[in-house]
This record gives C-alpha cells, structure tokens and sequence, in this order.
C-alpha cells in the first residue's frame, strides 16, 4: 500500500480543508498531519480503495475513506480527539 499521491490528494480536497480547521493539527506536508509533534494522520491508496492511517486512543487504525460517509466518519473521529485534552 503506497502513499497518496498528489493527484489522489487532489480528490480529497474539501476532506483536507475540512481537516485543517481542526484545532490541534497541523500539515507538515500536503496530507501529512501531526498533533504536537507526533505523526497522527495520513493517507494510502491501493486498488480496493483509499485509506487514512490515523492515531486514536495512542494507536494507529486504518480507516477506509474510500466513501462520502466514511470521509465524514473519519472527521467526526478527529474532531472527538481535538476536543479530548
């Protein structure tokens, strides 16, 4: 499984925009997001879809955000942790 490349990245625009508003993260580079200084987000791609490998609750998961509702899940998921102290 491979990083995204640009042009997957360009597909997923609004979910990037909607997650840099996120208190907390910050995007070293284009996709990339850490909290602090720890690696906490990003993204693959392989035939059966695209995925996020995120850090929640101290652990990486991998989320398929191959759909609308799974982007929004994966969000909402991100939003619980920068609201968490």
């Amino acid at each position: 499984m491979k990083h995204a490349t640009p042009a997957t990245l360009d597909g997923i625009e609004p979910l990037l925009a909607a997650i840099r508003k996120v208190t907390g993260l910050r995007e070293r580079q284009r996709g990339i997001f850490y909290r602090e200084s720890i690696a906490y987000l990003h993204f693959h791609e392989d035939p059966a879809g695209l995925f996020a490998d995120v850090k929640l609750k101290g652990a990486w998961k991998r989320l398929d955000v191959t759909s609308g509702r799974a982007k929004g899940r994966l969000l909402s998921a991100i939003r619980k942790v920068a609201d968490s102290p």
